[in-house]
């Protein structure tokens, strides 16, 4: 199993939006980086911690998981889409998505701050200075250790 953090602006598609809806495509995406993620290494069942950023308090505030395989992005070939790709075609698509699923609400926002000033997550991509990717990997032990700050 994999685990990952996925960002999402909560005035565009919050944790109570995904808890609603229990799935959604994570469509939107237009970084080859953050694609090939998905793309390549996501696998059905992956954890992924749900990170509302640009907002008061950014941070880690569920959990989801991954529940699809990869996919091409409808909405690269669609012209009154903000992310509509004219060099994107049916027969080669550019985007890739997967769907993800809640799975549930942590007791409390684990803030950007607050990770950011912990020792044992040095070395995690969101912690990197420079880092604005919206899907990244999390390692194992990374993961756990976000898990038991939640109290």
């Amino acid at each position: 199993m994999n685990y990952w953090l996925m960002k999402s602006e909560p005035e565009t598609f919050s944790l109570d939006d995904l808890e609603r809806k229990g799935s959604e495509p994570w469509d939107g995406v237009r970084n080859y980086q953050a694609r090939n993620f998905m793309r390549d290494d996501m696998r059905v069942g992956d954890k992924v911690f749900f990170y509302h950023s640009n907002c008061d308090v950014p941070g880690i505030v569920g959990i989801a998981k991954v529940a699809s395989k990869p996919y091409p992005d409808p909405t690269q070939f669609d012209p009154k889409n903000h992310y509509f790709d004219a060099k994107s075609s049916r027969d080669n698509p550019r985007w890739i998505l997967v769907d993800i699923a809640f799975v549930k609400r942590l007791k409390r926002t684990i803030s950007l701050a607050e990770l950011k000033d912990d020792p044992a997550l040095e070395g995690m991509p969101l912690v990197r200075k420079g880092n604005r990717l919206s899907v990244m990997p999390v390692d194992a032990a990374h993961w756990k250790h976000i898990l038991s700050l939640e109290k």
